[in-house]
Formats: C-alpha cells, sequence, structure tokens
C-alpha cells in the first residue's frame, strides 16, 4: 500500500480517537480536579513518541501559515461564544452598565500593559532577546485565552425570565470573579493586537518618529473603533433579522435554526478585516449586539450551543498537534531561562499585575458599583490569566509579517507557557472555584 494512502489512514483514525475525547471527556472529567484540556495535551505528547506521518507533525517554520489560520479560527469561534454567554448588558448610553464592567476595564487598561512590559522587560533581561523580540514576547503572551478558560468562565446565556434584573431588565452575573474572566478573556484578544503592530513596527522600521503617530493614531485607537463599529452593526443587523424580519423564513430565532452563529462569526471577522479593523473585537462585539436582542430568548441558547461544540472540537485538534509539536522537539530551544521566564510569567507576572490593577480606583460599598471583588475574589481572578491558543495565532501571525530574531526561542518559550499553564490552571481550577463558592455560601 502507498505510503500516503497509509498517513491518511493513520490521520483517519487519529482524529476518529480525538473525537471520541472531545464527546467523553468533558462529562467524564466534569467533578474531577483535571480539565480535559490537560488530557488532550497529554494524549498529543504520548502521540508525538510514536512514529507518526510527517504532515501530523507540525512545525513552526515549515507549517506557520496553517498554524496561524487554524489557531485564528478557534480564537473566533471561542469569542463568539464568550459574547453570547456573558448576560451583564454594556450600553453606550448608560454609564451605569460602563460601571458594572468596571472590574474588566481594570484588567484590560491597567493590569494587560502592566503584563505586556514586565514580560518584555523579562524577555530583554533574561533571555537576551532584542528589543523587538522582546515586546513581542510580551504581547503575545498578555491575553488571557477564551478557548482554555471555560472551567473558570459564565457557563452560558442564561434566558429564564425570572432572573431578569429588577431595576433595568438586564439579566446579571452572580459571580463576579468568571464574570470578570470571560469579559477579560473576551477582549483582551482583541486589545493586545496594536502591541503586537508595535513589535513589528519596531522590527521593521526606523525611530520611533517614522511610525511612532501612526501607531498611536492608527494601531491602537483606529482599528479598535472600526473593529467595534463594525462588529456591533453586523451584530444588530443579523439580530433584527433573526427576530423581527417581517420574512417569516429570515426570522431565525422563530425557525429555531442556530446556524446563523456561523454566518455572524465569519461575517463579523471578514467584514472588519476587510476594514482593516481588530476581527477579533468584532466578533466578540457582534456576538454582544445579538445577546442585546430579547435577552430571554431561548434562541441564544441554541447558538452558545453550536458556537461551543464547534470551539470544543477546534480546541481539541490544537491541543493534540500542540502535543505533537511538544515531544516531537517545539521546546527544543527552551533553556532553563525561558523555562523560568515561563513559570514567573505565569506565578509571578500575571498575579501582581492584575492585583495591582484591581487595588486602584474607588471601591465602593454597594455591589453594583464599578469594584465589587472581594480579596479572596481578586486573588483567584489574578491568578487564573490562562494562556492559550490566542498566543499561537499571534506568534504566528507577527513572525509572517517580519522576520524577528530568536524566533525559535520565542517559539518555545511560548510553547512551554502554553503547556504549562494548562496543565496548573486545569489542575487547579475545579478545586480553586469550589474553594471559592464554599467561602461565599458560609457566613460572615
Amino acid at each position: 500500500m502507498p505510503t500516503d494512502l497509509i498517513n491518511a489512514d493513520f490521520v483517519y483514525l487519529l482524529a476518529g480517537v480525538s473525537l471520541l475525547l472531545a464527546v467523553v471527556l468533558p462529562y467524564a472529567l466534569r467533578s474531577a480536579a483535571l480539565s480535559a484540556p490537560v488530557v488532550l495535551l497529554g494524549v498529543g505528547v504520548l502521540a508525538g513518541l510514536l512514529p507518526l506521518p510527517a504532515e501530523v507533525v507540525l512545525t513552526p517554520s515549515d507549517d506557520r501559515p496553517f498554524i496561524e489560520h487554524l489557531a485564528e479560527l478557534t480564537v473566533i469561534v471561542s469569542l463568539m461564544g464568550v459574547g453570547l454567554a456573558l448576560d451583564r448588558p454594556l450600553s453606550f448610553r448608560s454609564w451605569a452598565s460602563w460601571r458594572r464592567w468596571g472590574t474588566t476595564w481594570r484588567l484590560l487598561l491597567l493590569a494587560m500593559p502592566l503584563s505586556i512590559a514586565a514580560t518584555a522587560w523579562l524577555g530583554w533581561w533574561v533571555l537576551g532577546l532584542a528589543p523587538a523580540s522582546a515586546i513581542l514576547l510580551g504581547a503575545v503572551l498578555a491575553p488571557t485565552d477564551p478557548v482554555l478558560a471555560s472551567d473558570v468562565q459564565v457557563a452560558g446565556p442564561t434566558t429564564d425570565e425570572e432572573d431578569e434584573d429588577q431595576e433595568d431588565g438586564a439579566v446579571d452575573e452572580r459571580d463576579e470573579v468568571r464574570f470578570a474572566l470571560t469579559s477579560e478573556a473576551g477582549l483582551n484578544d482583541a486589545l493586545a493586537f496594536p502591541f503586537v503592530y508595535l513589535a513589528i513596527l519596531v522590527v521593521g522600521a526606523g525611530s520611533a518618529m517614522d511610525w511612532g503617530l501612526k501607531w498611536v493614531a492608527w494601531d491602537l485607537l483606529g482599528k479598535i473603533a472600526v473593529g467595534a463599529a463594525v462588529g456591533i452593526v453586523v451584530g444588530w443587523s443579523l439580530a433584527k433579522a433573526a427576530f423581527q424580519s417581517r420574512v417569516r423564513s429570515v426570522r431565525t430565532a422563530e425557525t429555531g435554526d442556530p446556524l446563523l452563529v456561523l454566518a455572524a462569526v465569519l461575517l463579523s471577522y471578514g467584514a472588519a478585516e476587510v476594514a482593516q479593523g481588530y476581527g477579533f473585537l468584532a466578533v466578540f462585539a457582534c456576538a454582544m449586539a445579538l445577546r442585546s436582542f430579547d435577552r430571554t430568548d431561548a434562541y441564544h441558547a441554541l447558538m452558545h450551543g453550536v458556537v461551543e461544540r464547534l470551539e470544543r472540537l477546534l480546541t481539541l485538534v490544537v491541543l493534540l498537534l500542540l502535543g505533537v509539536a511538544i515531544s516531537s522537539g517545539l521546546l527544543g530551544a527552551l533553556s532553563w531561562r525561558g523555562a523560568a521566564l515561563g513559570i514567573a510569567l505565569v506565578l509571578v507576572v500575571r498575579p501582581l499585575t492584575t492585583w495591582v490593577a484591581l487595588r486602584v480606583g474607588p471601591r465602593p460599598r454597594d455591589r453594583v458599583g464599578d469594584h465589587h471583588l472581594q480579596p479572596r475574589e481578586r486573588w483567584v481572578t489574578a491568578f487564573f490569566g490562562i494562556r492559550g491558543i490566542g498566543s499561537i495565532y499571534y506568534l504566528a501571525y507577527a513572525t509572517g509579517q517580519n522576520p524577528f530574531s530568536g524566533t525559535d526561542t520565542l517559539w518555545a518559550t511560548v510553547g512551554f507557557v502554553i503547556a504549562f499553564s494548562v496543565v496548573l490552571h486545569g489542575i487547579s481550577a475545579t478545586p480553586a472555584m469550589a474553594w471559592l463558592e464554599k467561602r461565599r455560601t458560609q457566613p460572615a
């Protein structure tokens, strides 16, 4: 039998085993202190020790475009799921709704830039990276991952009418930690992009005078505005058609066809990218706009279910391939300094910068204010800064735009950080959230 047919058959076998794991693991591990991503990564590492076909073993140097687009698709699907899962409204016309997101703004505007700066400095000082490569390392490892953080995020959209908030009709999360981690993951994948572009500009241009103004005006501000606007328009238009169209066949909320959500993912992302905005932000904004229509309608849960299953499948593929790559040489360029930096990022940089950010600003007494995390909740929020598939996308994208020095070191360090984060947070997520919930229910 030809070798290429044998290889193809092996890929089908691996895909079948993977799908079986995707179906079984989430339910089998529901009450265990172990997450499905940990198992999937481990299966990939073990599979990489076997004599696999070359098609299964991906390398950043040879397969960068495929890695980039696979990670890209996984992230945008996950961002749609995150946006649909959030019950807390965000209205441009309501200052109270912006205050309810106060924890999220601190995580995005304070914790993330601090984390980027600290990681970039460590990359330059500890690993000896060039300034552009150090900035890139900080940028790709700054955002928390919406794909792998499901164990510490909100479960999904609430559609029961009895759960509506009596003041403004908005359904609100009762768990501020889960809301903070979910909303942060939904937004910081887009807001890390300006710093990725900063690294690209530093490695490809001369002095800051040549690109500084353009970076601030367009990469930092303009693209964010375009991405948010495109996402809101696409989401509002699709929701208007799904819920209120005069043509019954177009009212998918009435017919119950949830595949509209896949059109929303691709339309919002594609439209924003064509308009030169941030597609990640557009997908999240589109999901939020869709969610704003008739929050008690069960159609939101149907759409979220489709996205959740597709996300699970894509995550499975990425983690298996990452595990195979790890045991096939991805970490070959990892030094003890790189490993120490990765451990410090997860255990020191993220928790410390987040704790500082959450301590800043007024802390009103009522829990409807813009800062309502208790001390133990702040520490849990600070600890669960899960790194994952978004980092893979950013690194693959940036290294395809301009040549960076120390690329092998960057890939090895990022791969190690993701694996360390998946294992550490995957093992600790269930007991940590159970501990926090137990403390909440105990009398003061």
